[in-house]
């Protein structure tokens, strides 16, 4: 079974940054349909996904949904920085702030996850 951390870092302004987080979801989807462990973190200019993903109109909402169990959290530094933390909030997804405000991906490799970034 694999242990798997995505970070989400891509922004939202390209086509390339939507393809990032179309792959995101897809790797994330495809680990939890093999029952392998899957925690997406949003992170960096990747926080401003939250609010766009959680929009019913999205054309990825879907998917972002039915990882909703998989996600770990919002960077709450960089959700404050990227101006979205009160957006990011009202979606209900855990702000995180382990380390001087910022997720702990040191917990993630403790605990024998792979970290990869989109």
């Amino acid at each position: 079974m694999s242990k798997l951390a995505i970070v989400v870092l891509a922004d939202t302004e390209t086509h390339g940054d939507l393809g990032r987080i179309a792959n995101a979801i897809e790797v994330a989807k495809e680990l939890k349909e093999s029952n392998d462990e899957v925690k997406i973190i949003f992170d960096g200019a990747g926080v401003k996904w939250v609010p766009k993903l959680s929009d019913k109109s999205n054309k990825l909402y879907e998917g972002f949904e039915k990882l909703r169990d998989n996600i770990a959290g919002v960077c709450s530094f960089c959700s404050n920085a990227f101006g979205v933390k009160n957006a990011v909030q009202s979606t209900g997804v855990k702000l995180l702030d382990e380390f001087e405000g910022h997720p702990s991906l040191k917990h993630y490799i403790d605990n024998g996850y792979q970290v990869i970034t989109f």
